[in-house]
């Protein structure tokens, strides 16, 4: 029996915008309302970041407002510990605005990813799924994330729309070539098929969205074909593409999770913690050139190169969005931030005292799940807190109000 002939959807082209529009967008009114987050890719050095932009976003009373967390990669770990929390949070009126602000936002979030960012995952998770039968990198890597932060919550663990925002952790489908979402309700790959109300993991959840590759993807999910909701696919919606998904990093195809907010909030917010490329001769000394030679090396360069043209490009479309012309399809009101602005750029004579060429530091740490000194964590949440206050006093909203001092004062930015 001859296999179907599989045609790839008609999509619709619109230069203009940060994100791909598919099938049936045609048919969503642009948003008129909803405040979206998008926090970016960027191993521990962005998931630190992320946590200094949501103590601070909670200090001005928007963490409640949100009604989106859409993430990816080191994004997606911040934000799946918020959302299983987020029942948790106790959000109380504060200030004169009195704004909801969550008292314990530092015990029920921060400090599980402060404790998560002194462990080494990706060295252990490698070795593992290396020498192990039976295993692989990735499910290593799932079963790390089970045991440090999530044990054995899913899916259904997540508010509902009713408690708080949609959480959605995004993984890249290597398959079909686009976006896989987890969420709550539902996950889907447009392609591939719809599955109400999952039971996957939020470990395995996280380590699909953070497998960045060749390292530590793929991530191989396995899931019945009746699960899926009847022709909720576009094209793909046969084995083995429902039934043996293959996923890796959210980042791969959307590095800024912009995609599922972008379409259906009219406030946008993106906490960029992903890093830029640094020139590199390939070897230092009598080695220098030689590092191209092996595959591996090649690899992980060009998916860099890869990653800083798309991210460069997303960001400047999202910025240009902020900008275009109120009513128009493609305005978003917004911030976006990232580790490596300057602050001055912003010229707010407020800002908090970030010089650059110390920030800058920060974001050339690593891009890794490898352990971090407590200066370097502290400096980093720092910093995340500091560009995300001048970002929404900037362009958000001018009356807000100065930030009371660095969440760690022991490790201002700028001292060692």
């Amino acid at each position: 029996m001859a296999e179907p002939e599989l045609k790839p959807p008609a999509e619709k082209a619109d230069p203009g915008s940060p994100v791909r529009w598919i099938p049936g967008d045609e048919e969503r009114a642009p948003p008129t309302s909803g405040i979206g987050l998008c926090l970016s890719g960027g191993g521990y050095r962005a998931m630190l970041f992320h946590a200094g932009a949501l103590w601070r976003l909670n200090e001005l009373g928007y963490l409640k407002r949100l009604t989106r967390v859409s993430s990816v990669s080191g994004g997606s770990i911040a934000a799946a510990v918020l959302g299983l929390h987020w029942a948790d949070l106790e959000f109380e009126p504060s200030g004169p605005s009195e704004a909801p602000v969550a008292s314990n936002l530092v015990d029920q979030v921060v400090a599980p990813l402060r404790a998560l960012a002194a462990r080494t995952l990706d060295v252990p998770a490698v070795l593992g799924g290396m020498l192990l039968p039976g295993v692989t990198i990735n499910t290593r890597l799932a079963a790390a994330y089970r045991r440090h932060l999530f044990g054995t919550a899913t899916l259904q663990d997540l508010p509902s729309d009713e408690e708080g925002p949609r959480f959605v952790i995004n993984a890249t489908n290597l398959q079909s070539g686009v976006l896989w979402r987890f969420s709550r309700p539902y996950m889907a790959d447009y392609r591939v098929g719809c599955v109400e109300e999952p039971r996957v993991t939020l470990a395995d959840a996280v380590a699909a969205s953070s497998a960045f590759p060749p390292i530590l993807a793929p991530a191989r999910m396995q899931f019945g074909e009746d699960q899926y909701v009847p022709d909720s696919g576009e094209d793909l919606q046969t084995p083995p593409f429902t039934t043996r998904p293959t996923l890796a990093d959210g980042g791969v195809y959307d590095n800024l999770g912009l995609e599922t907010a972008w379409k259906t909030c009219k406030t946008v917010l993106v906490s960029d913690g992903g890093g830029a490329m640094e020139p590199d001769g390939g070897g230092l000394g009598p080695f220098k050139g030689y590092r191209w030679r092996d595959w591996a090396t090649q690899m992980i360069r060009v998916t860099n190169v890869i990653d800083n043209q798309v991210r460069s490009l997303r960001k400047q479309q999202t910025i240009e969005g902020y900008g275009a012309p109120k009513g128009s399809d493609q305005h978003r009101f917004g911030a976006y931030w990232g580790i490596r602005s300057d602050i001055a750029n912003f010229e707010l004579p407020t800002s908090m005292e970030a010089p650059y060429e110390e920030t800058l530091t920060l974001a050339k740490v690593a891009t890794r799940l490898a352990s971090l000194d407590e200066g370097t964590q502290e400096r980093l949440v720092n910093w995340g807190y500091a560009i995300c206050d001048t970002a929404m006093r900037k362009w958000v909203d001018g009356a807000l109000p100065q930030p009371p001092g660095f969440p760690y004062p022991g490790h201002p930015l700028g001292r060692a």
